[in-house]
Protein backbone atom coordinates (compact mmCIF):
# COMPACT_ATOMS: atom_id res chain seq x y z
CA UNK A 1 0.00 0.00 0.00
CA UNK A 2 1.08 3.54 -0.67
CA UNK A 3 0.33 6.49 1.60
CA UNK A 4 0.66 10.21 1.06
CA UNK A 5 1.99 12.09 4.09
CA UNK A 6 1.59 15.81 4.55
CA UNK A 7 4.06 17.59 6.81
CA UNK A 8 5.28 21.09 7.48
CA UNK A 9 8.22 22.82 5.86
CA UNK A 10 8.45 26.56 6.21
CA UNK A 11 10.82 26.88 3.24
CA UNK A 12 8.12 26.15 0.64
CA UNK A 13 7.93 28.79 -2.08
CA UNK A 14 5.89 29.19 -5.28
CA UNK A 15 5.08 25.55 -5.90
CA UNK A 16 3.47 24.46 -9.14
CA UNK A 17 -0.26 23.84 -8.75
CA UNK A 18 -1.36 20.61 -10.39
CA UNK A 19 -4.03 20.94 -13.03
CA UNK A 20 -6.70 18.45 -12.01
CA UNK A 21 -10.41 18.94 -12.57
CA UNK A 22 -11.59 15.94 -10.52
CA UNK A 23 -14.36 15.36 -13.03
CA UNK A 24 -13.80 11.62 -13.33
CA UNK A 25 -12.83 8.64 -11.20
CA UNK A 26 -9.16 7.67 -11.36
CA UNK A 27 -8.11 4.16 -12.27
CA UNK A 28 -5.55 2.54 -9.96
CA UNK A 29 -2.87 3.06 -12.62
CA UNK A 30 -3.66 6.75 -13.08
CA UNK A 31 -3.88 7.29 -9.33
CA UNK A 32 -0.32 6.05 -8.81
CA UNK A 33 1.01 8.44 -11.46
CA UNK A 34 -1.04 11.30 -10.04
CA UNK A 35 0.49 10.70 -6.60
CA UNK A 36 3.97 10.82 -8.15
CA UNK A 37 3.11 14.14 -9.82
CA UNK A 38 1.81 15.51 -6.53
CA UNK A 39 5.02 14.63 -4.69
CA UNK A 40 7.11 16.07 -7.53
CA UNK A 41 5.21 19.35 -7.39
CA UNK A 42 5.27 19.59 -3.57
CA UNK A 43 8.41 17.72 -2.48
CA UNK A 44 8.80 19.57 0.81
CA UNK A 45 5.18 19.13 1.79
CA UNK A 46 4.24 15.63 0.59
CA UNK A 47 6.03 12.29 0.87
CA UNK A 48 4.95 9.01 -0.76
CA UNK A 49 5.72 5.89 1.26
CA UNK A 50 4.96 2.26 0.46
CA UNK A 51 3.64 0.34 3.47
CA UNK A 52 3.29 -3.04 1.77
CA UNK A 53 1.57 -4.78 -1.10
CA UNK A 54 -1.88 -6.20 -1.71
CA UNK A 55 -2.66 -9.90 -2.13
CA UNK A 56 -2.04 -9.60 -5.88
CA UNK A 57 1.15 -7.64 -5.40
CA UNK A 58 -0.06 -4.09 -5.97
CA UNK A 59 1.75 -1.49 -3.85
CA UNK A 60 -0.02 0.41 -1.08
CA UNK A 61 1.18 3.99 -0.60
CA UNK A 62 0.56 6.72 1.91
CA UNK A 63 2.00 10.19 2.51
CA UNK A 64 3.79 11.18 5.71
CA UNK A 65 6.30 13.42 7.39
CA UNK A 66 8.20 10.27 8.22
CA UNK A 67 9.50 11.25 11.67
CA UNK A 68 6.71 9.89 13.86
CA UNK A 69 5.40 13.28 14.91
CA UNK A 70 1.89 13.38 16.32
CA UNK A 71 -0.27 12.36 13.38
CA UNK A 72 -3.78 12.00 11.98
CA UNK A 73 -4.72 9.00 9.85
CA UNK A 74 -7.13 9.53 6.93
CA UNK A 75 -8.32 6.39 5.13
CA UNK A 76 -10.46 6.93 2.06
CA UNK A 77 -10.79 3.66 0.21
CA UNK A 78 -11.12 0.21 1.74
CA UNK A 79 -14.39 -0.92 0.12
CA UNK A 80 -13.69 -1.09 -3.59
CA UNK A 81 -17.14 -0.16 -4.92
CA UNK A 82 -17.20 3.15 -3.02
CA UNK A 83 -15.54 5.12 -5.81
CA UNK A 84 -16.55 8.51 -4.47
CA UNK A 85 -14.60 7.79 -1.26
CA UNK A 86 -11.36 7.37 -3.20
CA UNK A 87 -12.15 10.45 -5.27
CA UNK A 88 -12.70 12.39 -2.04
CA UNK A 89 -9.24 11.28 -0.91
CA UNK A 90 -7.72 12.64 -4.13
CA UNK A 91 -9.63 15.92 -3.75
CA UNK A 92 -8.52 16.17 -0.10
CA UNK A 93 -4.85 15.66 -0.99
CA UNK A 94 -5.06 18.43 -3.56
CA UNK A 95 -6.93 20.67 -1.12
CA UNK A 96 -4.22 20.26 1.52
CA UNK A 97 -1.32 21.15 -0.77
CA UNK A 98 -3.05 24.09 -2.45
CA UNK A 99 -4.36 25.61 0.81
CA UNK A 100 -1.14 25.25 2.78
CA UNK A 101 0.30 28.72 3.34
CA UNK A 102 -3.03 30.49 2.70
CA UNK A 103 -5.43 28.70 5.06
CA UNK A 104 -4.23 29.68 8.54
CA UNK A 105 -5.81 26.75 10.40
CA UNK A 106 -4.53 24.13 7.94
CA UNK A 107 -1.06 25.69 7.88
CA UNK A 108 -0.78 25.74 11.67
CA UNK A 109 -2.06 22.16 11.78
CA UNK A 110 0.69 20.89 9.46
CA UNK A 111 3.27 22.92 11.36
CA UNK A 112 2.31 20.94 14.48
CA UNK A 113 1.53 17.44 13.21
CA UNK A 114 1.41 15.17 10.15
CA UNK A 115 -1.52 13.92 8.10
CA UNK A 116 -1.26 10.38 6.77
CA UNK A 117 -3.57 9.80 3.81
CA UNK A 118 -4.17 6.31 2.41
CA UNK A 119 -6.20 6.93 -0.72
CA UNK A 120 -6.44 3.31 -1.86
CA UNK A 121 -6.47 0.67 0.88
CA UNK A 122 -7.88 -2.13 -1.26
CA UNK A 123 -6.14 -1.86 -4.66
CA UNK A 124 -7.03 -5.36 -5.90
CA UNK A 125 -10.71 -4.87 -5.21
CA UNK A 126 -10.61 -1.41 -6.77
CA UNK A 127 -9.13 -2.76 -10.00
CA UNK A 128 -11.75 -5.53 -10.07
CA UNK A 129 -14.52 -2.99 -9.57
CA UNK A 130 -13.23 -1.01 -12.56
CA UNK A 131 -12.68 -3.94 -14.88
CA UNK A 132 -15.22 -6.63 -14.00
CA UNK A 133 -17.84 -5.80 -11.39
CA UNK A 134 -18.51 -2.22 -10.29
CA UNK A 135 -20.30 -3.46 -7.17
CA UNK A 136 -17.36 -5.54 -5.94
CA UNK A 137 -16.67 -4.66 -2.30
CA UNK A 138 -14.04 -7.07 -1.00
CA UNK A 139 -10.38 -7.91 -1.48
CA UNK A 140 -9.31 -10.52 -4.06
CA UNK A 141 -7.65 -13.15 -1.90
CA UNK A 142 -8.44 -16.87 -1.98
CA UNK A 143 -10.27 -18.26 1.02
CA UNK A 144 -9.29 -21.73 2.30
CA UNK A 145 -12.00 -24.28 1.54
CA UNK A 146 -13.90 -21.97 -0.81
CA UNK A 147 -13.61 -22.76 -4.53
CA UNK A 148 -16.35 -20.59 -5.99
CA UNK A 149 -16.03 -17.50 -3.80
CA UNK A 150 -12.87 -15.48 -3.27
CA UNK A 151 -11.94 -12.59 -0.99
CA UNK A 152 -13.03 -11.16 2.30
CA UNK A 153 -14.29 -7.80 3.42
CA UNK A 154 -11.08 -6.01 4.42
CA UNK A 155 -12.73 -4.30 7.36
CA UNK A 156 -15.92 -6.13 8.34
CA UNK A 157 -18.56 -4.56 10.53
CA UNK A 158 -19.92 -6.18 13.68
CA UNK A 159 -22.72 -7.60 11.53
CA UNK A 160 -20.37 -9.32 9.10
CA UNK A 161 -21.39 -12.67 7.60
CA UNK A 162 -19.74 -16.11 7.67
CA UNK A 163 -20.73 -16.98 4.07
CA UNK A 164 -17.64 -16.51 1.81
CA UNK A 165 -19.90 -15.51 -1.09
CA UNK A 166 -21.36 -12.55 0.80
CA UNK A 167 -20.12 -9.01 0.26
CA UNK A 168 -19.88 -8.80 4.05
CA UNK A 169 -17.92 -12.01 4.58
CA UNK A 170 -15.63 -11.34 7.54
CA UNK A 171 -12.82 -13.64 6.38
CA UNK A 172 -11.43 -16.82 7.93
CA UNK A 173 -9.82 -14.98 10.87
CA UNK A 174 -9.18 -11.50 12.27
CA UNK A 175 -6.74 -9.55 10.07
CA UNK A 176 -6.73 -12.39 7.54
CA UNK A 177 -6.32 -9.88 4.72
CA UNK A 178 -2.82 -8.72 3.80
CA UNK A 179 -4.06 -5.19 3.19
CA UNK A 180 -5.42 -4.96 6.74
CA UNK A 181 -2.20 -6.33 8.21
CA UNK A 182 -0.24 -3.63 6.38
CA UNK A 183 -2.37 -0.95 8.00
CA UNK A 184 -2.22 -2.56 11.44
CA UNK A 185 1.57 -2.79 11.26
CA UNK A 186 1.88 0.85 10.25
CA UNK A 187 -0.38 2.07 13.05
CA UNK A 188 1.37 0.00 15.71
CA UNK A 189 4.89 0.82 14.52
CA UNK A 190 4.19 4.53 14.31
CA UNK A 191 2.55 4.59 17.76
CA UNK A 192 1.77 8.31 17.69
CA UNK A 193 -1.49 8.50 15.76
CA UNK A 194 -4.13 10.46 17.64
CA UNK A 195 -7.06 10.35 15.22
CA UNK A 196 -8.60 8.32 12.42
CA UNK A 197 -10.89 9.90 9.83
CA UNK A 198 -12.42 7.00 7.93
CA UNK A 199 -14.18 7.91 4.66
CA UNK A 200 -16.93 5.70 3.23
CA UNK A 201 -20.05 5.84 1.09
CA UNK A 202 -22.89 5.96 1.29
CA UNK A 203 -25.64 7.19 3.75
CA UNK A 204 -24.50 10.71 4.74
CA UNK A 205 -23.60 9.83 8.32
CA UNK A 206 -21.04 10.92 10.87
CA UNK A 207 -20.09 7.99 13.08
CA UNK A 208 -18.09 7.99 16.33
CA UNK A 209 -16.98 4.62 17.72
CA UNK A 210 -20.12 2.55 18.10
CA UNK A 211 -21.91 3.10 21.38
CA UNK A 212 -18.84 4.28 23.27
CA UNK A 213 -20.70 7.22 24.74
CA UNK A 214 -18.08 9.22 26.57
CA UNK A 215 -14.49 9.04 25.41
CA UNK A 216 -11.90 8.27 28.06
CA UNK A 217 -10.37 11.65 27.17
CA UNK A 218 -13.53 13.25 28.58
CA UNK A 219 -14.91 14.22 25.19
CA UNK A 220 -18.56 13.49 24.55
CA UNK A 221 -19.51 12.19 21.12
CA UNK A 222 -22.03 15.01 20.80
CA UNK A 223 -19.15 17.51 20.95
CA UNK A 224 -18.06 16.23 17.57
CA UNK A 225 -21.65 15.88 16.40
CA UNK A 226 -22.00 19.64 16.82
CA UNK A 227 -18.70 20.34 15.07
CA UNK A 228 -19.61 18.19 12.11
CA UNK A 229 -23.33 18.74 11.74
CA UNK A 230 -23.11 22.51 11.92
CA UNK A 231 -20.88 22.60 8.83
CA UNK A 232 -21.81 19.62 6.68
CA UNK A 233 -24.67 18.17 4.70
CA UNK A 234 -25.03 14.99 6.72
CA UNK A 235 -28.39 13.37 7.35
CA UNK A 236 -27.57 11.65 10.66
CA UNK A 237 -24.70 12.63 12.93
CA UNK A 238 -24.42 9.79 15.42
CA UNK A 239 -24.08 6.08 14.70
CA UNK A 240 -26.20 5.33 17.79
CA UNK A 241 -29.14 6.92 15.98
CA UNK A 242 -28.84 4.56 13.04
CA UNK A 243 -29.31 0.80 13.14
CA UNK A 244 -26.60 0.02 10.58
CA UNK A 245 -23.23 -0.68 12.21
CA UNK A 246 -21.30 -0.71 8.93
CA UNK A 247 -17.87 0.95 9.02
CA UNK A 248 -17.58 0.76 12.79
CA UNK A 249 -15.10 -2.14 12.91
CA UNK A 250 -11.81 -0.28 12.47
CA UNK A 251 -12.79 2.83 14.41
CA UNK A 252 -13.82 0.66 17.36
CA UNK A 253 -10.55 -1.29 17.18
CA UNK A 254 -8.45 1.87 17.02
CA UNK A 255 -10.43 3.44 19.83
CA UNK A 256 -9.69 0.44 22.02
CA UNK A 257 -6.05 0.62 20.92
CA UNK A 258 -5.90 4.15 22.29
CA UNK A 259 -6.70 6.31 19.24
CA UNK A 260 -9.45 8.23 20.99
CA UNK A 261 -10.48 10.52 18.16
CA UNK A 262 -11.66 7.89 15.68
CA UNK A 263 -14.58 8.65 13.38
CA UNK A 264 -16.18 7.58 10.12
CA UNK A 265 -17.84 9.69 7.46
CA UNK A 266 -20.41 8.11 5.16
CA UNK A 267 -20.60 10.34 2.09
CA UNK A 268 -23.38 10.90 -0.45
CA UNK A 269 -26.03 9.97 -0.99
CA UNK A 270 -29.02 8.52 0.90
CA UNK A 271 -30.01 5.92 -1.69
CA UNK A 272 -30.78 7.62 -4.98
CA UNK A 273 -27.51 6.58 -6.68
CA UNK A 274 -26.00 4.67 -3.78
CA UNK A 275 -22.56 3.30 -4.57
CA UNK A 276 -22.82 4.37 -8.21
CA UNK A 277 -22.40 8.12 -7.79
CA UNK A 278 -21.98 9.99 -11.07
CA UNK A 279 -18.64 11.73 -11.56
CA UNK A 280 -20.27 15.15 -11.37
CA UNK A 281 -20.87 14.45 -7.66
CA UNK A 282 -17.16 14.15 -6.81
CA UNK A 283 -16.48 17.82 -6.09
CA UNK A 284 -19.68 18.59 -4.15
CA UNK A 285 -19.34 15.35 -2.16
CA UNK A 286 -15.72 16.01 -1.21
CA UNK A 287 -16.07 19.72 -0.57
CA UNK A 288 -19.22 19.61 1.56
CA UNK A 289 -17.54 17.55 4.29
CA UNK A 290 -14.12 19.21 4.14
CA UNK A 291 -14.79 21.80 6.85
CA UNK A 292 -15.99 19.10 9.23
CA UNK A 293 -12.98 16.90 8.56
CA UNK A 294 -10.62 19.83 8.99
CA UNK A 295 -12.38 20.89 12.20
CA UNK A 296 -11.76 17.43 13.66
CA UNK A 297 -8.06 17.72 12.81
CA UNK A 298 -7.84 21.17 14.43
CA UNK A 299 -9.63 19.86 17.51
CA UNK A 300 -7.17 16.99 17.76
CA UNK A 301 -4.26 19.43 17.51
CA UNK A 302 -5.71 21.63 20.24
CA UNK A 303 -6.73 18.79 22.59
CA UNK A 304 -3.78 16.41 22.90
CA UNK A 305 -3.86 13.38 25.18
Amino acid sequence: DQILIFHHNLQINSLKILQCDFLDFFSSFCLSYWMDDLVAAYPKLVTKVQIGTSYEGRPMYFSTGGNKRTAIWVDSRIHSREWVSQATGVWTANKIVTDYGTDASLTSLLNAMDIYLLILTNPDGYVHSHTSDSMWCKTHSNNPGSIMCVSSSPCPSPGAITNPCSDSYHGPSPRSEMEVRNVVNLVKNHSNFKSLIYIHAYSQLFQPPARTGKHSTGVQSNTFNKIICNNNHLLICDVSLHPDQASSGIIDWLYKLGMKYSFAFELRDIGCCGFIQPANQIIPTASETWLGRKDIMVYVRDHPY
